[in-house]
């Protein structure tokens, strides 16, 4: 329960306000059970305000108080019916919705919920105007809340706005060599060990299928590789390894995609973008644990090398691939590297990548689907995405549909004959490829927000970070 301000309190600090645009501005919260408390702790003239604009709370609805004078004294926002905890997305659309005025909360609020608040109104202050020549218009702000966890804000925010930057940007400015800079510079940040095979370098470290999806194209394929630990001597800490798919721009090979399915395939790389910004955060929040990221990055491009359908591709899991389909490119991509973090026992393997359409079409862009073979991890990790707002769906490895991966002249096929349970299958080839290492989780995103929300603009969206943080940070815990 939110501790309002008496109307003597709220009409003291209305008065300590100036007309000054660099005043400071009450905000309230309100959420729709809560308004009568609300109301009447307002004084008669704001009363009948709020009936003259048939304000109710609603969700992601402003209410602009004005003083005596007509300037801005005060504002209310609606947070809706209440469904159990405020979340960052409660107030992720307070920037834009506000004029461009600094404000201060004008009630009390628990340490969780003061944390969550300015974690959502930090998401939604983002913007991204590399490509703007009009200059970046302002936006409003809030006083820092003295019970929030200013570094975890602080943490998430520039992970989350590293990572929808890299999304946004088009891939003439962020290919394979734009993403593994990021990579390098990211490792000096933080005192790791960064590491590259580029071009034929590929293929003599026996990365073949890396190779094979990115020769094509006029920039060369790389495989990244973050080692870090927060201590010099970390033997004895357990290993987590993040995979992500840096599929700079996806034409679809040879199998080439229809002009609308290009459109948005300069974010085929958001898997890498989300394993590169939970590093950043773990790294940041000094783990417990030993952490390698490993990205290929690579470009689907068509040329008179590309690889072909129906060409046999060598993977470094000594497994032959016989190509289905030359724009089922991700996992031929990620098999390889899956491959190298298998060859280390780890505690957890992570990968993301926007690998299917399959899993949009079952759970829609804002449901990533989760898959795992530890079903309490899986679990666990789903609940953490519930409290963080971050949802995972967990999905099922269902062993029974493997056979459709059979090709008649190699180990396995790049994708099944049939057109149904194509999430599964996709996680069950790269199942193929972890098998030495009890606990592997495969995130299928879409690393997109297809349409307008408070607060998430059509654009880049990082998934399932917030809610892997959250639970690695419990797995494993943090130096101080």
């Amino acid at each position: 329960m939110m501790q309002y301000l008496t109307g003597t309190q709220a009409k003291a600090l209305e008065s300590s306000m100036s007309t000054d645009e660099n005043a400071v501005i009450p905000l309230h919260l309100v959420f729709e059970d809560e308004l009568p408390a609300w109301r009447e702790s307002q004084s008669e003239p704001v009363r009948r305000w709020m009936r003259e604009q048939s304000w109710a709370a609603e969700k992601n609805r402003t209410l602009l108080i004005p003083g005596a004078d007509g300037a801005l004294a005060a504002a209310a926002y609606g947070l809706g019916k209440r469904q159990g905890e405020i979340s960052l997305w409660h107030c992720a659309g307070l920037p834009e919705r506000l004029p461009p005025r600094r404000y201060q909360l004008a009630h009390a609020v628990s340490d969780r919920d003061a944390t969550r608040i300015q974690q959502g109104f930090a998401y939604g202050s983002y913007r991204f105007e590399r490509y703007r020549r009009t200059g970046s218009a302002r936006v409003a702000s809030l006083v820092a809340l003295p019970n929030a966890d200013q570094r975890l804000v602080a943490r998430i925010d520039e992970a989350l706005r590293m990572g929808r930057d890299f999304i946004n940007t088009p891939a003439a400015d962020f290919g394979p060599a734009e993403l593994t800079h990021e990579m390098r510079h990211l490792a000096a940040r933080h005192g790791a060990t960064y590491r590259q095979w580029q071009g034929d370098e590929l293929l003599s470290a026996n990365f073949p299928a890396i190779h094979a999806v990115g020769r094509a194209s006029a920039a060369p394929p790389r495989l990244g590789e973050i080692r870090w630990s927060p201590r010099a001597e970390a033997a004895s800490l357990p290993r987590l390894v993040l995979v992500g798919k840096g599929v700079c721009f996806d034409s679809g090979g040879l199998d080439i995609k229809p002009a609308s399915g290009m459109l948005l395939m300069k974010k085929d790389m958001g898997g890498a973008a989300a394993a590169l910004s939970l590093a950043h955060l773990l790294m940041s929040a000094k783990l417990r644990a030993q952490i390698r990221v490993l990205i290929p990055a690579v470009e689907n491009s068509i040329s008179a090398n590309a690889y072909r359908p129906g060409d046999v591709l060598n993977t470094r899991k000594g497994l032959s691939v016989e190509v289905g389909n030359t724009d089922a490119e991700g996992r031929l991509v990620l098999c390889d590297a899956l491959a190298a973090a298998d060859e280390e026992s780890c505690d957890l393997i992570i990968d993301f990548a926007t690998l299917t359409g399959a899993a949009r079409v079952a759970l829609g862009p804002e449901l990533p689907a989760l898959f795992g073979s530890d079903d309490t991890v899986v679990s666990d990790l789903a609940r953490s995405g519930i409290e963080e707002s971050d949802p995972l769906w967990p999905m099922p490895l269902w062993m029974g549909y493997e056979d459709e991966l059979s090709s008649k002249i190699a180990d396995l096929n790049n994708v099944s004959a049939s057109p149904l349970a194509g999430a599964i299958i996709g996680a069950l080839f790269l199942r193929r490829f972890v098998t030495a290492n009890p606990r592997w989780l495969h995130i299928d995103l879409f690393a997109w927000n297809p349409k307008e929300r408070p607060g998430r603009p059509i654009g880049a969206e990082v998934q399932g970070v917030r809610a892997l943080f959250h639970y690695l940070a419990q797995r494993y815990g943090m130096d101080p």
